[in-house]
């Protein structure tokens, strides 16, 4: 089967497209043929090698080369391992956090299946599985929006950004919204964000004050990180919470816990999905609510301008990396599969 692997860490050239045998199906697995794989952070992490060594106790985001890249994919169940139940050949999955999906097929464990409606496409299926997620966990286990809530949304014309704002609207929540580019900004406002301002010299700090009668608002979603830290700090409210899930500007490298007490007494977390996502039940539930979101229009996802084939892959990375994308890039590996 065809490939995106990498042997060693660094830019787009390490990605090579090859020939690979078929992956093994194993107890508790199941094969997928694969029809689109979402394009992530995570990938352009894992090729840069910013999860080298990784120790987690989870062990998804454990490196070991070579390997074959993408963590997010749609397609047909193709192949089922032993010990496993509730699954039948030709079924439209989708999955997130398993590694692999830059390729023909992929092998994952099947808690970690959800199933696809009838109504949504395998493209859309494979650009939200991820991040559609991340956003349903984020607003709600997190963030407790809703009516009489306020939050701040860095990046709000990426993946995860759009999908947050539009989730934060439909709970009642005043939403503003950053961004690098009068372009971006016009797609945050289409999104919902009632305000929708710019990074240079924390303006968006002034936004907040001015969008909350100066209290700040109750929740940052931060996913620039070094370029936004302090700047986020000071949006909040006393008492509001600091919630770091990327840093796509560069890590936070120095971090002094008494600026959370010096600004109100803030509550700060850096949490993953895949402690929101840690078995089958909550896999479902959480892929339900995105897709039964995107039937019935409450959440918009477009990713007919974002579709990237393995010749123009590293196109894709070098966007995300630079900070040109705009929503959810996404990898046609087999558009014939339905």
């Amino acid at each position: 089967m065809r490939a995106i692997q990498i042997d060693s860490y660094g830019g787009t050239e390490v990605m090579e497209e090859r020939q690979i045998p078929i992956p093994q199906v194993g107890p508790g697995e199941v094969m997928v043929k694969i029809a689109y794989s979402g394009i992530n952070f995570m990938d352009v992490y894992t090729r840069l090698g910013r999860y080298a060594g990784s120790g987690t106790k989870t062990g998804h985001y454990r490196v070991d080369l070579p390997l074959t890249l993408g963590i997010e994919g749609a397609g047909l169940v193709v192949a089922i391992g032993a010990n496993v139940s509730g699954w039948r050949i030709g079924e439209r999955v989708a999955y997130a956090l398993a590694r692999g999906s830059y390729a023909d097929y992929a092998v994952v464990p099947a808690w970690q299946l959800a199933r696809v409606p009838d109504k949504i496409g395998l493209d859309q299926a494979a650009g939200s599985i991820f991040q559609g997620q991340t956003a349903d966990y984020l607003a709600y286990d997190i963030g407790r929006l809703g009516t009489g809530r306020s939050c701040l949304v860095h990046a709000g014309s990426g993946g995860i950004g759009q999908l947050l704002i539009q989730i934060a609207r439909s709970a009642g929540a005043i939403v503003i919204a950053t961004a690098s580019t009068p372009e971006k900004a016009e797609v945050a406002r289409r999104c919902g964000a009632h305000v929708v301002t710019g990074y240079a010299n924390e303006e968006y700090v002034g936004a907040v004050m001015t969008q909350t009668e100066n209290q700040g608002v109750d929740v940052v979603f931060d996913s620039v990180g070094a370029a936004t830290f302090q700047g986020s700090i000071h949006a909040l409210k006393r008492k509001g919470l600091f919630v770091l899930y990327g840093a796509n500007s560069g890590p936070v490298v120095q971090f002094n816990p008494i600026d959370l007490a010096d600004n109100g007494s803030l509550y700060f977390t850096r949490p993953r999905l895949a402690d929101y996502v840690a078995d089958a039940d909550t896999v479902t539930l959480r892929a339900q609510r995105v897709f039964g979101a995107l039937i019935d229009k409450t959440l918009r996802l477009d990713v007919t301008t974002s579709i990237f084939d393995f010749k123009s892959l590293g196109e894709a990375h070098r966007a995300l990396e630079e900070r040109r994308s705009i929503g959810k890039s996404i990898l046609r590996v087999d558009s014939s599969v339905v």
